[in-house]
């Protein structure tokens, strides 16, 4: 994919074990939205998307893990189907799977992350949603509803379970043109499923996508619902909300992620008449783009200078 000066592409990944002991997220950034040292070199003329690739990778559970190591763009290497970034690769099969192959380690705890995530899409959705009204900024649900084969070797761990994923591109950074967004998908039957995307752009206007597949992978639209608060996250107090069908407020049952702009979380919804559980997340770009902040995240996220 050829990403141009100052955009950037991502390719995202997340998991909940059947069980519901484990969960996963992974992220494979070529020019990181969230890089600290791609948010100084745009405004240094170093603005080469493929000089900040990462992937990052987080494990929920007994065994947690976070990885987000930034290489260069020596470190970077694409075909039509495969994404290597670093040791890690992201490969995509004729017969429309995923497989992920993971060797990181992690921050701020140096502990390795090695093994192998595979994922089996129930169907595959060609369509694009542009966020902005410029059209500069692109999300596309490819599998709105997956199964999930998890063989890790650091740490242990064997699992499956019900996955999504999905693919955002774009010709400029992330606060140039958002403030907010909070967005959720859940399974509900089969490989049905629920996807919202609630976003405030800088121009003031708002965006709000309600989306439904049905088992057989066919889309429609509905009527957002109405948009409740949930409570702030407990360390970073980042903001959040979530849309829901009235009269059934949803609940936070685990944040996952805490970071002093972006949380990830699990909650309890209901969502065209049926409950059901889904992830969430809600980002902040005027938090992220803050000075503090950026000084912050280096420590979170290593960069590898060769």
């Amino acid at each position: 994919m050829n990403v141009p000066r100052r955009g950037y592409a991502w390719w995202y990944v997340d998991a909940l074990s059947d069980d519901g002991k484990h969960g996963l997220t992974l992220i494979a950034f070529i020019g990181s939205v969230f890089s600290p040292y791609y948010f100084k070199g745009r405004r240094r003329n170093k603005d080469d998307p493929r000089d900040y690739c990462s992937l990052n990778a987080c494990l929920y559970g007994q065994e947690r893990r976070w990885t987000m190591t930034e290489r260069r763009a020596g470190s970077l290497s694409q075909s039509a189907s495969t994404l290597s970034i670093g040791p890690s690769n992201l490969h995509w099969h004729d017969d429309e799977t995923l497989t992920v192959n993971i060797k990181e380690i992690g921050t701020p705890i140096p502990q390795r992350v090695r093994g192998q995530v595979r994922l089996f899409p129930e169907f595959i959705n060609q369509r694009a949603f542009a966020l902005d009204a410029a059209g500069r900024h692109f999300w596309r649900p490819i599998a709105p509803s997956a199964r999930v084969e998890v063989t890790l070797q650091r740490p242990a761990l064997r699992w499956s379970g019900h996955a999504y994923f999905d693919h955002n591109w774009g010709a400029e950074p992330l606060e140039d043109a958002f403030i907010y967004w909070d967005w959720s998908r859940a399974g509900m039957d089969g490989a049905e499923s629920a996807i919202l995307y609630n976003i405030d752009r800088r121009d003031g206007t708002p965006l709000s996508l309600a989306l439904h597949f049905a088992n057989d992978g066919s889309l429609s639209e509905f009527e957002p619902p109405p948009n409740h608060r949930l409570p702030r996250t407990p360390i970073w107090r980042v903001a959040r909300s979530s849309q829901a069908d009235a009269g059934h407020p949803p609940r936070v049952v685990k944040t996952l992620e805490d970071t002093p702009f972006y949380s990830r979380s699990v909650i309890d919804s209901h969502l065209l008449d049926r409950p059901l559980q889904a992830v969430h997340e809600s980002l902040s770009l005027d938090r992220f783009r803050s000075p503090i902040v950026q000084h912050m995240l280096p420590y979170r996220m290593p960069r590898h200078w060769r």
